[in-house]
């Protein structure tokens, strides 16, 4: 019944990260939108790797193109290339300490934003790349802490393992 109820608290964290993913930003603050989804995925990717796999973020992945009007694949390519990434360098990751992790997750980030952006150039054959794409990447690296400090939370309340 444990283990049951702890998979609930991660679907329904990741979830809320989906929500928060895929609402509307206006155009003036779009720069500054995080991808909460990214940063949920990636703490259970981190600390449960056995929990959650490269299939879930692959699902959420299909989920956020069918959400967002890509082209079906698109997030889900992307979503599980990264979950991959940090399932293979878990223990790397789990090991350093938290202002590496939000430089690492700085790094995934930008990742995820080349990676949209050559999509878009590829399949669209338009280029709509500015200098404050780094912007959210820098904010997805500041909000690292804080997702992880909040995780970490709800991981020892519902005793997560």
């Amino acid at each position: 019944m444990r283990a049951r109820n702890s998979i609930l608290v991660i679907w329904f964290t990741l979830l809320i990260g989906l929500f928060f993913q895929i609402i509307p930003w206006s155009p003036s603050y779009d720069m500054f939108k995080p991808h909460l989804f990214l940063l949920i995925i990636a703490y259970w990717l981190i600390t449960l790797p056995y929990q959650i796999s490269i299939g879930t973020a692959f699902v959420f992945g299909l989920i956020i193109d069918l959400c967002s009007g890509t082209i079906l694949g698109v997030h889900a390519f992307i979503y599980s290339l990264i979950a991959y990434l940090l399932v293979f360098k878990y223990q790397l990751l789990s090991n350093l300490a938290l202002w590496q992790q939000a430089f690492i997750l700085f790094g995934i980030s930008v990742c995820y934003n080349a990676l949209i952006f050559i999509f878009q150039a590829s399949i669209y054959h338009t280029i709509t790349m500015s200098p404050y794409i780094l912007l959210s990447s820098c904010v997805d690296g500041f909000l690292w802490i804080w997702i992880y400090l909040l995780l970490q939370r709800i991981k020892l309340s519902f005793a997560i393992n």
